[in-house]
């Protein structure tokens, strides 16, 4: 069975033509969001609907796309609020210490000492870097900068994380 990850969530159409405005979920929107390239529409649980698209551009905070034989506004109403998506075969490959967000979240945490702080739940991405989610015991969570000095080594294969937690970040159990 293939596995689809979300590249990004029609929210409304743009215009008469066609057009659907995107928020992006992906950051290779123009790897994507190119012509030619396929995604799945994932709307009620029904099967993937796959997409060509025919073009793209951006318009304030949306990504603007259009749909091979998709050329009126009535084409699309219906896909208001679905989920787009890339087959896994499509995932480009990454450079060395990049990973993909579905390889971070749920990966434990642990620091350097190997006391184990959590569970990764999300990634946010704020500015400069991202910052990921850590869920620890008691459901306490912990915000981690995905930064050198504390990221130290990100094992895939042994789904851990160690970091080096500077003094301040994690408050102190009462």
């Amino acid at each position: 069975m293939t596995e689809y990850y979300n590249v990004g969530k029609i929210v409304n159409t743009q215009g008469l033509k066609g057009e659907v405005r995107v928020i992006s979920m992906t950051d290779f929107p123009e790897k994507r969001y190119q012509k030619g390239q396929i995604l799945y529409l994932f709307l009620d649980r029904k099967a993937p609907i796959p997409l060509t698209i025919t073009s793209h551009r951006t318009h304030k905070n949306f990504d603007i796309l259009t749909f091979k034989d998709h050329a009126t506004i009535n084409m699309v109403e219906k896909y208001r609020d679905g989920i787009l998506k890339v087959a896994a075969e499509d995932l480009t490959p990454l450079d060395e210490h990049e990973y993909y967000y579905h390889e971070i979240i749920g990966l434990t945490v642990k620091e350097i000492s190997g006391n184990t702080l959590g569970i990764i739940t999300e990634i946010l991405s704020p500015g400069a870097n991202d910052v990921w989610v850590v869920e620890g015991k008691n459901k306490k969570i912990m915000y981690l900068p995905y930064i050198e000095s504390v990221v130290k080594k990100i094992d895939l294969t042994a789904k851990e994380v160690y970091a080096e937690i500077p003094e301040g970040l994690i408050e102190d159990e009462d």
